[in-house]
């Protein structure tokens, strides 16, 4: 009985974190770029109280005897659906439609990735303009630069084509390209990524090396200016799943109080 109080108790314990998960799901519903994630779990070792053997009478009994000793977090998947894009008044708000990511150079030198396209020009140390997240992270081209414009650019004349080429208005009032394109980036396995905060990932040996699109032989993605890619967190899904997870605790609790009334009962035979 003892075994079993152990037991209940990690059940408990993973259905904690699978709620702490689903809480922050929720919590993000509304935060531009978010992915949804999900707890997986696994069972524990299984403990053998009785081997192959025999019975009295020679015959074999061909299977043995386990129990299980509880259960344990595996994972914390994140899901990398399409978010639905949401239309914004911001000039430098973009949404990726397809599988790349924006890129943006980190405070401490590494490249990060992100789908929050919610950008800025921020005024650069030389006068000019440099295109940032709102952290003040610059945004990567492909080239692996930070994206940066000289005096003579309007901000607000700028615009942004769907293969990522930042355009400016001729004489003739007609954009055409600077030769500047923001980078978008793919990996072969964007569920290996290390979320670092907020909504940004960095590469991991399991994602696999980032894959420039400019470069690589992949699906290219679209950027769509004026738009942000909303979360791909489904309420009624997360509202399912944490009553799913509140009546799993709440029978993990159950088989606690059950074997501590069987214990109790034990200790009274003598009486």
């Amino acid at each position: 009985m003892v075994r079993s109080l152990w037991t209940a108790a990690t059940g408990m314990n993973a259905q904690q974190t699978n709620v702490d998960t689903i809480a922050n799901n929720l919590a993000n519903v509304n935060s531009a770029g978010y992915k949804a994630q999900n707890a997986q779990f696994k069972s524990l070792l299984y403990q053998t109280l009785q081997t192959k053997t025999t019975t009295a009478n020679g015959d074999t009994k061909p299977t043995t005897s386990q129990v299980g000793l509880g259960v344990r977090t595996s994972s914390i998947n994140s899901i990398f659906t399409q978010g639905s894009l949401l239309a914004s008044e911001s000039d430098t708000a973009f949404a990726i439609s397809g599988d790349g990511f924006f890129a943006v150079r980190g405070e401490d030198g590494l490249t990060y990735y992100t789908r929050n396209g919610d950008f800025t020009w921020a005024i650069g140390t030389n006068g000019g303009m440099m295109l940032t997240n709102q952290d003040g992270l610059p945004v990567i081209n492909t080239e692996g630069r930070a994206i940066t414009l000289d005096r003579s650019y309007v901000a607000s004349r700028l615009s942004v084509s769907q293969d990522g080429e930042i355009c400016y208005p001729d004489e003739n009032n007609v954009a055409q390209p600077i030769g500047i394109t923001i980078g978008l980036f793919q990996f072969n396995n964007p569920g290996g990524l290390e979320r670092v905060g907020d909504t940004l990932f960095a590469r991991t040996d399991a994602s696999g090396a980032a894959l420039n699109e400019a470069t690589a032989d992949v699906q290219p993605s679209k950027v769509i200016q004026g738009y942000l890619e909303g979360s791909n967190v489904s309420v009624a899904d997360e509202m399912v799943n944490l009553i799913v997870a509140q009546r799993a605790y709440e029978m993990n609790s159950k088989a606690i109080t059950t074997s501590d009334s069987m214990m109790d009962t034990a200790n009274n035979l003598k009486r």
